[in-house]
């Protein structure tokens, strides 16, 4: 693959080639790795954009893509160009995923200022596929202003998507907890703003209820550095009726602003980077164990443990000292 030409064309905002290379990232390929590593050096060093990375996570039925859809469309007639990564679910069974959210986002998809590029989670955890990183950095280089990050919504443990995103938004729908619910530890220390949606029609009165609850809720949690006074805080949407949208962006703005000023905004960059360079480094330590020799050592370690010949722990240690004598 010509890598040379694939970053200019992404570079000079090729829908097409941007597309191209997403899908080369993701490939779990090894001769593709490579070629992807080199992508993604070549666009920054092309094209040392910072867009705003806004992670979007809540639970299925929340109305993330409606959300989204409304949000998106509200950005685009500001005159930004919006690009969002779905992740969407995949199967534990044949490992397929439906990839429907473009469908669900028709009005968005069919706007020249916004890209939607649906993705499989796969095996990773955390609501994002793995490669949802260097996607993003391949948007940033294509000249999009702002990032959606849509997780699968799988609960409490969805934090993953925090570590590649400027603003970490919490979708909520009415009656979806009480106070007691907003202290649970998790997803909730991670949220910068939290967005009860579907604040509309009979459902009104009871969004602004769990508005409340959770306000009361973040007052409770411990003050964190990279937040002025007044957040993380809690507000009512409505993406059906696309009330709310407005306030809501501009209080992400104004977080953002603050934390470009105070300094916060890159060194939190700077800590999610670092933490990545350690998540690909076990990810390859782990793809050692996926050779064939390891398989081999794998199925007579395990073979001892299951008949009672060594516990689990010395079983793992030999592994391990013979991985590291490769």
């Amino acid at each position: 693959m010509d890598i040379q030409g694939l970053s200019d064309k992404v570079v000079a905002q090729d829908r097409r080639a941007l597309a191209r290379a997403i899908t080369l990232v993701e490939s779990s390929r090894e001769d593709h790795r490579a070629q992807a590593a080199a992508l993604v050096e070549e666009i920054r060093r092309k094209a040392p954009y910072q867009a705003v990375r806004i992670g979007l996570s809540g639970t299925p039925g929340v109305g993330k893509s409606t959300f989204i859809e409304s949000f998106g469309t509200l950005l685009t007639e500001q005159g930004l160009r919006v690009a969002v990564l779905a992740v969407d679910p995949s199967s534990a069974r044949s490992g397929g995923s439906i990839l429907g959210d473009k469908t669900r986002m028709e009005r968005l998809s069919r706007n020249p200022n916004a890209f939607i590029r649906p993705s499989p989670s796969q095996t990773h955890l955390g609501g994002v596929a793995r490669r949802t990183r260097e996607a993003v950095a391949l948007c940033e280089g294509a000249g999009f202003d702002v990032i959606l990050i849509e997780t699968v919504g799988v609960g409490q443990s969805e934090t993953v998507v925090a570590e590649m995103s400027d603003l970490f938004i919490l979708l909520l729908a009415p009656a979806g907890g009480d106070e007691l619910q907003g202290v649970k530890r998790g997803i909730m220390e991670m949220a910068d703003i939290i967005l009860v949606n579907k604040a509309d029609g009979d459902l009104k009165a009871t969004a602004t209820r769990t508005c409340a609850d959770y306000s009361g809720a973040l007052r409770l949690l411990r003050k964190r550095p990279q937040d002025p006074d007044g957040f993380p805080k809690a507000m009512t949407v409505s993406a059906l009726e696309e009330d709310g949208l407005t306030k809501a962006w501009e209080e992400m703005c104004a977080l953002t602003d603050w934390r470009r000023e105070n300094g916060h905004f890159e060194g939190r960059r700077a800590a999610q980077s670092r933490f990545w360079f350690e998540e690909e480094v076990k990810q390859v330590l782990l793809a050692q164990l996926q050779s064939p020799t390891a398989r081999a050592a794998m199925d007579q370690l395990g073979m001892d443990v299951a008949n009672g010949a060594a516990s689990p722990t010395a079983a793992a240690q030999r592994m391990l000292q013979n991985l590291s004598k490769r």
